[in-house]
C-alpha cells in the first residue's frame, strides 16, 4: 500500500479560488457542484493538463518539478470521455488480472473486441481497468459511472473502493449522485461559485 497524500497547496484554475485541500492514501473526496461550476478543468489541473496557479504534491514530489508525462502516469485522470488510440481493446491493457475483467462484468474476450464497437458504458468500465492497470499513485475521476445503469454502477463502485483502499491511491471523484457520494466517500466538498464547501462522513 501506498503512503503518499495528495495536497492541493493556494491550487486555483478559471473562476475557482485557491483550494487547500489534503486527501491521504486510501481516501475519496467526491466532488460535486453544478455543471460549469470548473470540477473538470480542477481535475485537469491536478493533473497538469491546463495552466494555473498553486503547486500540487504527491507526498514530497512537487508538480512543478515533474516533467508533465512523468506526473501524469502517477496521478492519472480518467475524464468523463475516455480516448483510445488502436484498434483493438487489449492494445490499451497491460495485462489485466481475469478477477478485475470479471468484476467489471467482462471475459478475457474482450481483449480483442474492437474499440468501434463498445458501447459508452463498456468505454467507461474498460477506461478505468486500462488506469487501474497501469499502477498510479493517484487517481482523478471524473464522473466515472456516468454511463453506467444503477446496478453495473453498484458493480464498479465496489470494485473501484476496493482497489482504491487496498493500493492507497488518494483519489478525487467528481460526482453527482449523493446517494453513490454517501457510498464511496470519506468527505465531499461542494464547488459553488468558485469555493468549495466541505462535509465528512458520517452521513447525517
Amino acid at each position: 500500500m501506498r503512503t503518499d497524500s495528495l495536497r492541493l497547496e493556494g491550487l486555483a484554475i478559471g473562476d475557482v479560488a485557491p483550494v487547500r485541500q489534503t486527501v491521504a492514501p486510501g481516501e475519496i473526496l467526491c466532488l460535486s457542484g453544478a455543471s460549469g461550476s470548473g470540477k473538470s478543468r480542477l481535475l485537469r489541473a491536478i493533473a497538469d493538463l491546463e495552466p494555473h496557479e498553486g503547486e500540487v504534491w504527491l507526498g514530497e514530489q512537487a508538480q512543478s518539478a515533474t516533467p508533465g508525462h512523468v506526473w501524469r502516469r502517477a496521478v492519472m485522470l480518467v475524464p468523463a470521455e475516455s480516448h483510445w488510440w488502436a484498434e483493438r481493446v487489449g492494445e490499451h491493457l497491460l495485462e489485466p488480472e481475469t478477477a478485475d475483467l470479471a468484476a467489471l462484468g467482462f471475459e478475457r474476450a474482450v481483449l480483442d473486441w474492437s474499440v468501434a464497437h463498445l458501447s459508452s458504458g463498456e468505454k467507461q468500465r474498460l477506461a478505468l481497468l486500462r488506469t487501474v492497470s497501469r499502477a498510479p499513485s493517484a487517481l482523478l475521476l471524473d464522473e466515472p459511472t456516468a454511463n453506467l445503469d444503477d446496478a453495473t454502477a453498484r458493480r464498479v463502485e465496489a470494485w473501484l473502493t476496493e482497489r482504491i483502499r487496498q493500493r492507497g491511491w488518494p483519489t478525487l471523484w467528481v460526482a453527482h449522485d449523493m446517494a453513490q457520494i454517501r457510498r464511496v466517500a470519506d468527505w465531499h466538498c461542494r464547488l459553488v461559485e468558485g469555493r468549495l464547501t466541505e462535509e465528512r462522513a458520517p452521513w447525517t
